[in-house]
Formats: C-alpha cells, structure tokens, sequence
C-alpha cells in the first residue's frame, strides 16, 4: 500500500479522493505507533510494576488500605463489598492491662523493661509521668477510664493512681497487675527519694520537692519517727493501701474497711500482684501469665545492658534507723503489714499452682520488733550506733534499696 496522495494511471475521480483519504489515515496510525528505546522502557516499567502490585494484592489479601479508602470516597465498589467483611483481627487475652504502680515499689524498674517490650512486641504502652495526683474526682476518673479504653488494643496502660472501678461505670474492666514491697522499706526508700534522689544524678529530688526547706531535707530520720512529724505519722504512712483500696474517701483512712476492701479488690480484679523482694519470681509469672507483653522479660532483665541502667535507679544517702524507731513504724503499720503479708501469701500460693519454686526465702514476721523494751532518753549516741551495726544481719529483712 502507498501512503502518497498523487495518482499513477488516471484522472482521480470522487471515489479516489476517499481512497486517498482513508490510506492518509491508516498511515498517520502507523507513525503513532513507532516508539522510541525512551518510550520502550517506560512502558516496560509501567508493566513491572503492575505485576509488582498485582502480587502484593494477592500477598496480602486484598488491596492497600489507602486504595480501599479512596474507592470508599470516590463513591465505588469497594473490597467489603465485592469480598464481605475483614475477618476479626485476633487479639490476646487478655488485651487491656493497666499497671496502677505504688511509689517506690520498683515501678520504675518495671517500666524500663516495658518500653522495650512493647518495641519487641508491638503493643501499646501508655506510661503516664503523672506522680502526685492519686485521687480523682469523679469526672476525673471517668474521664481517665474512657481515654484508657479507647487506646489501640493490646495496650498496657501504667500511672500512679489509685484503683479505678471500671465496671462501676459500665466501662468494660481491663486487667490489673502490681507490685508491692515490705511497707518500712517502702517508707525509708521514699524518704531519702525525696531528699536526695538516685544515681541518675538527675537532681530529680529537687523537682520533685522544691519548697522544702534544707532543716527538713537534712532531718533525721529517727528525729522525723521519734518526735512524730507528720512525714513520719499516719496517715502519711498508710500508703500502699489506698492503691487497691480505690477512689472512695474512706480508703485513705486507716483502718479494717479500707483492708478489707483493698484485700476484696486484689482478688477481684487482679491478674497478679507481686512483691518486690522476690522480682525476678513476678517477671517469671508475668511471662507465663501475660506472654504477649512479657515474653522474655526475665532475660532483658538479666542482660548486662539493663543492669547497668537498672542499678541507676538505686535511692543515695539512704540509711537504717534505729531498733527503737523501726519498733514504733511497725507499730503504726499495723494495717499496711495486715495487707503485705496477705499479698505475699496470695503471690506464693500462685507460684505454688504453677509450679514455680521460690528463688527467694520467705522472709520471717520481724517480731523482734514488738518486743523491743522502749529505748531510754538519755541513751548514748555512740552506743546506738554500735547496736546497729552488731544487728546488721537482723535487718536483712529490709530490701536495698
């Protein structure tokens, strides 16, 4: 076929102007067609990258969820439509879990290792840095509990609150976990806290207290207990309590209802409660019991990597009182001692339902400590100091820090 317009034999005629015509057309269609190597590559390209796509469609059950959503806007059939609903994302049990940490009971330990957990195991952690507001109105805590609620499931929400009664608000209930410690060791760990800080070296003490005076921040301790300071006198030291106990003005009074309540809630509402000087058996059970937040605690735990952060964490200045003031704080923690003892029987019968076999003695009621004779006044400075260091080993009982 000839792409030129002129004629060969005869005179054109109507007819052979059509012809000329439509031959004109054919050959401006073949011209189109001729690629350039530019233009090659590019189509091929285009091509690769379709097949790419159409592999990760089928890879991953359907399309992106940035195509789904603009189908869905455009106004088009979308994946839900052609293929019916997304199969429910399969979450663990249980999916929320809320840590209501009690000061100075190794929270902050257990908060170190849970920011890398939650990087390994790809759940949610909420660590509020709130400290000093425990108690909440009403609207408060609803407010607290719906936030808590909404966050990405799995998540493992933590702040230093008192016990929250979801249910009481017709709030679905996570699961709580905690951990707790001997009461005077407790206590003597917040003192210093508060005065001297850690080994971070942060000076956090003196954000933390920034209006107390140098005669209180350099008081001693067996003053503080002895002559009845309020820092060293109920309900100051009715503190563990109230965290289980809950948000009802009565369970910041000591005494048997707010025992008896927070003894009602741990067994309600509580997954675990550990105690302190037994730690690596609560990271154990923690494992066991909650594997998608804390598979492979107790190894991070024991690298040496951790340990040279965890040790940071360590109260400075921190000292033992005297026999006669560690006498009268046990005296006035009669309550808190009730509830510790009650929370270490209940951890030990758990690790004994599992089959766990405690890395650590059982520590002894210090009864030695309610039939002390009352120290005389006018005891000799020097002579008290000896007796302290000759019962060194009766203090064992105390966890350092």
């Amino acid at each position: 076929m000839s792409c030129s317009g002129s004629p060969r034999h005869r005179t054109p005629t109507p007819n052979h102007s059509r012809e000329r015509g439509a031959r004109r057309s054919v050959c401006l269609a073949l011209l189109s067609f001729r690629f350039s190597p530019r233009d090659y590559g590019f189509c091929m390209s285009a091509l690769l990258l379709f097949c790419l796509a159409s592999l990760f469609y089928q890879w991953n059950g359907g399309a992106p969820r940035i195509l789904i959503e603009l189908r869905q806007y455009l106004g088009e059939s979308t994946f839900v439509d052609d293929h019916g609903p997304y199969p429910p994302r399969v979450l663990p049990f249980p999916s929320q879990v809320v840590y209501n940490r009690v000061g100075k009971c190794g929270s902050r330990t257990v908060v170190l290792l849970l920011r890398v957990l939650a990087e390994r195991h790809q759940f949610t952690l909420v660590s509020s840095d709130i400290h000093n507001k425990t108690r909440l109105s009403k609207h408060e805590q609803v407010g607290l509990m719906r936030n808590i609620s909404n966050l990405p499931k799995p998540f493992l929400f933590t702040r230093h609150v008192h016990f929250l009664n979801f249910s009481r608000f017709r709030i679905e209930q996570p699961v709580y976990i905690n951990i707790i410690r001997d009461p005077i060791s407790r206590f003597l760990s917040n003192y210093f806290f508060r005065r001297f800080g850690d080994w971070r070296g942060e000076q956090n003490h003196l954000i933390r207290t920034p209006g107390m005076k140098d005669f209180e921040r350099y008081l001693d301790i067996n003053v503080c207990i002895l002559e009845n300071y309020p820092e060293c006198s109920n309900p100051r030291l009715f503190y563990i309590i109230p965290y289980f106990c809950g948000q009802h003005p009565q369970c910041r009074e000591p005494g048997v209802w707010a025992l008896e309540r927070a003894k009602k809630n741990v067994l309600e509402n509580y997954l675990l409660v550990g105690i302190l000087e037994e730690l690596e058996d609560v990271l154990l059970l923690l494992e066991r019991l909650l594997p998608h937040f804390f598979s492979d605690v107790l190894s991070i735990y024991k690298s040496p990597d951790y340990r040279k952060l965890g040790n940071m964490t360590g109260t400075v200045k921190k000292h033992m009182p005297t026999l006669r003031a560690l006498q009268v704080l046990y005296q006035r923690m009669k309550y808190e001692y009730d509830f510790y003892y009650f929370i270490r029987d209940q951890f030990h019968l758990m690790k004994k339902k599992i089959g766990l076999k405690s890395t650590a003695p059982s520590a002894p009621q210090p009864s030695f400590l309610l039939n002390l004779p009352p120290a005389t006044q006018d005891a000799d400075l020097e002579e008290e100091l000896e007796e302290d260091e000759d019962l060194e080993d009766a203090h064992n009982w105390l966890v350092q820090p």
